[in-house]
């Protein structure tokens, strides 16, 4: 049985790769590797520029981190900027299409005597060496921030993608100054071979009261009536999410990966777009990834047309596509549309619409000569591939791709089969092993919480006449780590990706401090037995361990007190009938499977008199999040939901979300939790607007007017959340991802803190992955808890903090939205060495100093033991708002 476990894995394994090179063209998240500036791939004869100052600043000497000794360093102009009238450049010829994510530069070294680099600069760029275009982010904003020195390193993000041969990069400086750059350019190979495509402009989208923005905005060709001569949001790599309203890239509008269109303004009821290739080719499929809201009017193409030509005029017989109605899942998927292995250069394409409105994100083709890779296949110098593809006058198509794609194939089952024989060497000796360290755990953890229960009753008879230690008092002081090794991206990356930028710098103060940190052999079992590898457990149960390990103080016995009480209040929680349950959308998924938004009818009636929930409208049904377990779950993994459900039924409080029900008479096992009807608190401020000055008695009472909120709400909202967590703390409960993504809101802007925040992938970039284990929030961490692993209610506080920027910000931007990362994990090094250079989150304009200054900065304070506690904030605001 377990053989045939493990030959279903492979043959899973071999089919996620299968359909994913055949799913996407690129992957943005995986398409890093750098192009040959460096390594000597691009040749010399390939980078040119528009002057130099002399030989010994050629433009071959441009590459980064790259010096044979003959040159400066770098290549410098002949001139001085761009602000002088003269554009000067240095141009990458990169031989055929390649889709660019990434770039890097640094200035002149001249073996430590070069002072020239370019502060700022901008890129130009071309398929064809004849149109040009002027590079811009997502939000119109064409200047690079560059380098501040002429030896480090500085990578940016291009956002969006660039797809073009050409490449050149232009400092931007002051008049006075003198550059040089070097450079290097991340990606790789743009296989599918588009050059361009047309279609009609978007629309504009009104739903309810909200405006949608339905165009390319990122288009680099011509933008009229019909864009036409470029590329844009349709080949960026970047799929829009479920619900067009929202975008995985962090601050954009609504509707902004998708372009849509209605069927109000086309009479014929389809869109007609045209797709032009570099060379012809034999295409095998389209793949199109479109939305499917058609509770909001939108709706998946019901059939497509399309016509090919390779020279002359277009083809009369098209292939035709059905696609039938989904009126289920309103999920976005991608759409598969065979071409039948027709031959061209050009398609144009017909979608008719299958509803009001249409909307798609990307459009990717598989076609013979161009199928996925995972790696680059560098040029060899001294011999210049100068032909492009397809310039075989027979039009010849190269299999080689594919040949290379099977011998991996051979080679991934070859090891696959090793593994197998490890596999079933070791599992006699594994279930030995484990069976023999539970025993061992379990007689530790019987002796440890007897001798822990006897401490606390001897304690507490002691200690009768003295009053108990304050419930904000860190708990849960094990559990540090001296691992020092660098942190790396959420997003999954191939065994041989290349991560560009270099390693974070290791502190040295921390790296000795952290040898002196010892965590107990049981902490460190329980810690991994609850936490998985899926990320950090959820804040409901993971204190609960770290209370019944530890030193036995005043602060642990109030802990097991807590604890004890809990225990013994055995709140129970109904089955709830799975029939009544209806899908509304998938909102995310967690570590223990999926967390979909559903209707729950009759819950009302199901629920007791007393429950603090807001009732719907006319007995409607009541909106939910159900969080399911997964079908193919391990027995831990459904202990832990299960310990989930328990811990969970028992928190009762205004300001916190509830544990409604539960179906766990058949899988999958699912806990039904309240959800408020206006989302998240972060998707709900960033709508809105501050208003100055109230003009009406409902905006003297700081009730939320259109799209306006006043301050005295702003803060009547952090009052809840402070409340909720001044309870969670009386508990030693710690939250561990507290943030407004976190916080739900309903009628009334009432506010009760959930955790649905890590499982959407709306948030994904607000998370880390740290030491190949643990996603974390590291915007809203103390610094002990990124570098010392220590999560206690003196972090909660110093996220509260961020949590309350947010709020005042109306959730306008990103915590250190300014740095990358890497950035602000140095960042908490400067407060670990405590040094004046940490940088703070600067005040938000409508805050009061004293807010700022004696709490939010308070709550920012090195010392975990000087921050105010959660009962001390809650009435500090309270003051505040009154």
């Amino acid at each position: 049985m377990k053989v045939m476990g493990v030959m279903q894995i492979q043959h899973h394994f071999l089919l996620v790769l299968l359909s994913a090179a055949a799913r996407s063209q690129v992957n943005p998240e995986m398409c890093r590797y750098p192009l040959g500036m460096t390594g000597g791939q691009i040749l010399d004869e390939d980078i040119t520029a528009s002057s130099q100052w002399s030989e010994s600043t050629a433009p071959r000497f441009g590459r980064l981190d790259f010096d044979n000794g003959d040159g400066d360093g770098a290549w410098c102009p002949d001139g001085k900027s761009e602000a002088d009238g003269l554009r000067q450049y240095l141009q990458v010829d990169l031989r055929s299409l390649h889709f660019l994510t990434l770039v890097g530069t640094q200035g002149r070294h001249a073996d430590g005597m070069g002072k020239e680099f370019a502060q700022r600069y901008r890129i130009h760029y071309s398929r064809d060496d004849t149109h040009w275009v002027a590079w811009q982010d997502r939000k119109g904003q064409p200047v690079i921030e560059g380098n501040r020195n002429p030896y480090d390193v500085v990578l940016k993000d291009l956002e969006p993608p660039i797809i073009a041969r050409y490449v050149r990069f232009i400092p931007v400086t002051d008049h006075s100054m003198i550059v040089c750059m070097r450079v290097e350019l991340y990606g790789c190979q743009w296989l599918d071979g588009l050059m361009e495509y047309s279609a009609p402009e978007g629309h504009q989208m009104i739903y309810r009261g909200l405006d949608v923005f339905l165009n390319d905005s990122v288009y680099d060709g011509v933008a009229s009536d019909r864009l036409t001569k470029g590329l844009g949001l349709l080949t960026d790599g970047t799929w829009g999410l479920d619900d067009f309203l929202h975008s995985p890239i962090y601050g954009m509008w609504p509707g902004y990966d998708y372009v849509g269109w209605t069927n109000r303004t086309f009479p014929r009821g389809y869109v007609e777009m045209v797709f032009n290739f570099d060379h012809i080719r034999n295409f095998t499929s389209m793949k199109v990834h479109s939305s499917n809201m058609f509770s909001r009017g939108v709706r998946l193409f019901r059939q497509a047309s399309c016509f090919f030509r390779s020279e002359g005029d277009w083809e009369g017989d098209p292939v035709a596509f059905k696609h039938p109605a989904d009126r289920i899942s309103q999920g976005a998927r991608f759409i598969t549309v065979p071409l039948g292995g027709r031959t061209a250069s050009s398609i144009k394409c017909r979608f008719h619409f299958g509803d009001l409105w249409m909307l798609i994100s990307e459009v990717a083709f598989q076609s013979g000569s161009a199928v996925y890779n995972t790696s680059l296949t560098p040029r060899k110098r001294g011999h210049p591939t100068n032909a492009l593809p397809g310039e075989d006058p027979t039009h010849k198509l190269d299999d080689s791709n594919t040949r290379i794609l099977i011998g991996c194939l051979v080679a991934i089952i070859a090891i696959l089969s090793a593994i197998i024989v490890i596999i079933l060497w070791r599992q006699v000796w594994q279930k030995l092993l484990e069976k023999a360290s539970r025993r061992m755990l379990d007689d530790e953890l019987t002796e440890r919480l007897a001798e822990q229960t006897q401490a606390f009753f001897f304690l507490r008879s002691s200690f009768s006449s003295s009053t108990t230690s304050s419930s904000e008092k860190a708990v849960g002081e094990g559990g540090g780590s001296s691992s020092t090794s660098p942190y790396e991206r959420i997003f999954p990356l191939s065994g041989d990706y290349q991560e560009p930028s270099r390693l974070i710098r290791k502190l040295p103060e921390f790296a000795q401090s952290a040898e002196n940190l010892v965590a107990s052999r049981s902490s460190r079992l329980l810690l991994q037995q609850v936490g998985g590898p899926d990320g950090p457990p959820h804040y409901a149960e993971a204190d609960i361990i770290s209370l019944l390990d530890g030193p036995v103080s005043t602060s642990s016995c109030s802990s097991i007190a807590a604890f004890s009480l809990l225990a013994s209040r055995e709140v129970p929680v109904r089955e709830f009938p799975r029939d009544r349950l209806s899908f509304r959308e998938k909102l995310g998924e967690g570590q223990f499977g999926e967390v979909h938004l559903c209707e729950a009818e009759g819950m009302q009636d199901f629920l007791d008199e007393d429950a603090s929930i807001e009732r719907s409208h006319g007995g409607s049904p009541l909106l939910v999040a159900v969080k399911t377990l997964r079908e193919d779950a391990n027995k831990n993994a459904r202990n832990d939901f299960l310990k989930e459900i328990r811990i969970m039924s028992r928190l009762r409080d205004p300001n916190i979300v509830r544990l409604l029900a539960v179906c766990v008479d058949t899988d999958p096992l699912c806990m039904i939790t309240e959800y408020m009807e206006n989302g998240d608190l972060n998707q709900f401020l960033h709508q809105l607007q501050l208003r100055e000055a109230p003009t009406t008695e409902a905006e003297e009472q700081g009730e939320v007017v259109g799209n306006v909120v006043s301050y005295s709400k702003l803060m009547s909202m952090a009052v809840q959340i402070a409340s909720g967590m001044r309870y969670l703390s009386s508990l030693n409960f710690v939250h561990r991802d507290l943030a407004t993504r976190n916080c739900l809101v309903g009628r009334s802007c009432t506010i009760k803190i959930a955790d649905f925040g890590m499982s959407r992938n709306l948030y994904r970039g607000d998370y880390y992955r740290i030491q190949g284990r643990a996603v974390l929030p590291i915007r809203w961490m103390s610094w002990e808890s990124i570098l010392l692993g220590k999560f206690t209610m003196a972090s909660d506080v110093w996220a509260f903090a961020v949590t309350l920027w947010e709020i005042l910000t109306l959730c306008q931007e990103q915590p250190y939205c300014q740095f990358s990362d890497e950035q602000v994990i140095e960042n908490t090094g400067e407060f670990f060495r405590d040094h004046g250079k940490q940088v703070y989150l600067p005040k938000p304009a409508c805050c009061p100093d004293d807010v700022y200054t004696d709490l939010m900065l308070s709550c920012w304070r090195r010392n975990a033991k000087q921050r105010p506690g959660f009962q001390e904030i809650h009435c500090r605001l309270m003051e505040n708002a009154a």
